[in-house]
């Protein structure tokens, strides 16, 4: 395993494992047993960077974190977030957002019990408030790391404005939006503001859900309770036009000898050095195979090539349902 900074002093493996499949939005929950195997697993071949997030359940994804991580607590780097709605007693979700000062203490008490820790490494705000300012936010988290609760502060989603606030009040160490060769916005602003910054990035869904890996086709059909399932861009149309891109993946896959996710991954972590994607998995075969981009080195020639390929691409379909995308406000 290899290792990045992010921001001035989190280290963190290059990968690093995104828990939120584990329990739900896939489909059914995975065997509890088998995912925290599966996190040892992961731990075992370099993997210290793990993320989760009240609203994952919600609360059972930071529960099974939290187990899974217990003997081995000070070895890793635990991310999880907050930001809605959600009651910390009931798991009763408004369907909003909300990070008033007070509820982000609620939460951060609730999570800390959750992850069965003193401290979490990476606190996220997971979608922005527009009813609470970002320096009430931000300010909020500065007070719970001087408390000793909070190591590190992160936000999801956020426009460059927002990050701009946040980081004046408290240093922001990452933030966190997808990343992938199926979703490459984040080129355009972001990603010139983080280097700026001094601001690491997290890319979730760094395989595009799966798109990337080439296992999904014409014919894929996803179970019951999958999100793929009310997503634009998966839909039979847009699914058409958008394997152009995993062709693309799967030409220089054939020529280097190896998989169709690890190029995409390879290509992700050869965009800047403070870039840790956190691809998710339920198997271990999968978690195996991401791992073996952490040593695919990708040529200049290789990096040329994909990007003259996919320029010539145009992904059909909105990246997320229309009401997540409000919510987000990107």
């Amino acid at each position: 395993m290899r290792y990045r900074t992010l921001g001035k002093d989190l280290t963190v493996s290059a990968l690093g494992l995104g828990c939120m499949g584990m329990t739900g939005v896939y489909g059914e929950a995975a065997d509890r047993s088998a995912m925290i195997k599966l996190i040892h697993d992961a731990f075992d071949s370099g993997v210290t960077f793990f993320d989760t997030a009240e609203a994952y359940g919600p609360f059972t994804n930071e529960e099974l974190v939290g187990e899974a991580l217990e003997p081995i607590r000070d070895k890793v780097v635990i991310a999880t977030k907050f930001g809605f709605d959600i009651n910390q007693q009931t798991g009763e979700r408004s369907g909003g957002v909300n990070s008033r000062p007070e509820h982000i203490r609620v939460v951060a008490e609730a999570a800390l019990k959750r992850l069965k820790t003193d401290r979490i490494d990476l606190f996220y705000q997971h979608r922005v408030d527009p009813d609470v300012p970002m320096e009430d936010v931000a300010g909020t988290i500065k007070e719970l790391v001087w408390e000793g609760k909070i190591k590190h502060f992160g936000l999801s989603e956020a426009s460059v404005q927002t990050i701009r606030r946040a980081h004046a009040v408290h240093p922001v160490t990452a933030v966190q939006s997808e990343y992938s060769l199926f979703w490459r916005e984040p080129e355009k602003e972001l990603l010139p503001a983080l280097e700026e910054l001094g601001i690491g990035f997290v890319p979730f869904s760094p395989l595009g859900a799966g798109f990337l890996t080439g296992q999904i086709t014409m014919d894929t059909k996803f179970p019951a309770g999958d999100f793929r399932n009310f997503v634009p861009r998966f839909s039979p149309e847009a699914r058409k036009a958008n394997l152009a891109l995993v062709d693309v993946v799967k030409d220089v896959a054939s020529r280097k000898e190896t998989t169709p996710a690890q190029v995409a991954l390879a290509w992700l972590l050869a965009q800047k050095p403070w870039i840790a994607p956190i691809p998710g998995t339920t198997k271990l075969s999968r978690l195996d195979e991401n791992l073996g981009a952490v040593d695919l080195d990708l040529t200049p020639a290789d990096l040329q090539e994909i990007d003259d390929a996919t320029a010539q691409i145009i992904v059909q379909g909105d990246r997320l349902p229309e009401a997540i995308l409000k919510m987000t406000g990107l």
